[in-house]
């Protein structure tokens, strides 16, 4: 949750015949069926349940496509795209295949610097689930959720197993002149997501100038994401906080959200992912410091209310450092399991989004768990080589 002060079938469409309308009358006038091409109609587009399955499959056609661009093999070696098999009743328009196709070009981009970096995927499987489909005139809306699980091509040979992610996208399809519907346009609905690893980056639109904030609001210095960081070892096997418990919850939670808490995705402008980090640090030994909701000197959280410090991404950041439980790290690459990365998308001085360090390798890579979108150990290097142009803030907890 973002801060609250500072900013979380392939078949031809079925065409309802209408009665005979005028032009006048503002009715737009599209073929029905290839029976009268003298007869001029009125119609308007439905969305049957054919029409829902198969924007559902070319909706997981494009989100696989985009994922299959990430998975080594020899140059040149990635297949057709699935998007190229639909055509006629279903389709991309020809404005979002351009796009598309760009955007399979950045990923094979990204691909290679994140091997530079010393990751590769194996293989990867991508499901798509509709949600929701909703017809506005001739324009449908389809709400999707895309399940993403990429694994680890073992190069380096202390990767995980593989990484996972879910995130939530906005379809819109437009019905042309035949009745045919065409998909023309693609937007992420998680708040305060950062960018998913096959997700194309959006165009920088530049470095805003930096808000100064108040005094009494500590201000963390920026971590570098230099990969060749300088030692900085932390004992996870002792201490006042259970590392272990730390994981365990997110491996248990970070897709199947726990009921002791609310969830925030979809009703704040910053979504659940500080929310998840507290109730993650809470389950690994951080104790509550009670107080009003709006101090952020207090930290508490449970399924009836929950301190801003709880769920607000600089509120927590105020909380924990004049508390004294974290210290800022000078590296990303310096995290280790329990700790904590914000990242600041615009560069506006204002934190966006929050996650947790639930593996790190032996060669040092430290892997991120987070909601919004639900993310499981996504190495830091692919947050990076994804969204390069973003401010990070690591702590040591």
């Amino acid at each position: 949750m973002k801060s609250s002060t500072m900013g979380r079938t392939r078949r031809r469409t079925a065409i309802a015949v209408a009665a005979a309308a005028s032009v006048a009358a503002g009715a737009a006038l599209l073929p029905v069926t290839s029976a009268s091409a003298a007869t001029a109609r009125s119609a308007a587009p439905v969305v049957d349940q054919q029409t829902r399955a198969t924007f559902q499959r070319l909706a997981d056609a494009v989100f696989t496509d985009r994922t299959d661009a990430l998975v080594d093999g020899a140059p040149g070696a990635r297949k057709k795209p699935l998007t190229k098999g639909f055509s006629g009743d279903v389709k991309l328009s020809a404005a979002l295949a351009r796009s598309e196709n760009a955007a399979l070009s950045s990923l094979e981009q990204r691909k290679d610097r994140l091997a530079a970096l010393g990751e590769k995927y194996s293989k990867a499987d991508t499901t798509v689930t509709l949600n929701s489909a909703r017809l506005h005139g001739t324009k449908a809306e389809a709400e999707v959720t895309e399940t993403t699980t990429l694994t680890y091509k073992k190069v380096r040979g202390g990767e995980p197993r593989n990484t996972g992610f879910q995130a939530h996208h906005k379809l819109t399809f437009t019905a042309d002149a035949r009745g045919d519907w065409q998909l023309t346009g693609i937007r992420n609905t998680d708040t305060a997501a950062g960018i998913a690893v096959n997700q194309p980056a959006e165009p920088s639109s530049g470095a805003r100038v930096a808000r100064v904030a108040a005094d009494t609001m500590p201000n963390a210095p920026r971590a570098a994401t230099t990969p060749n960081a300088p030692a900085n070892a932390k004992n996870v096997t002792t201490g006042a906080y259970d590392y272990k418990a730390m994981v365990a919850y997110a491996d248990k939670y970070w897709s199947n959200y726990n009921t002791d808490y609310p969830n925030f995705n979809g009703h704040t402008a910053g979504g659940d992912c500080t929310n998840f980090v507290s109730q993650v640090l809470k389950a690994g030994g951080w104790k509550h410091v009670p107080g009003y909701v709006y101090d952020y000197t207090r930290w508490f959280g449970n399924a009836d209310i929950q301190s801003d410090s709880f769920v607000g991404v600089n509120e927590w950041s105020w909380f924990a450092q004049n508390s004294k439980r974290i210290t800022s790290l000078a590296y990303v690459y310096q995290m280790d399991v329990g700790d904590v990365l914000q990242m600041d998308f615009n560069r506006d001085g204002s934190k966006d989004h929050t996650m947790i360090v639930t593996y790190r390798s032996p060669q040092g890579l430290p892997y991120m768990t987070y909601h919004s979108s639900n993310t499981h150990n996504r190495s830091v290097a692919s947050i990076i080589a994804s969204d390069p142009n973003s401010y990070y803030y690591a702590y040591r907890t």
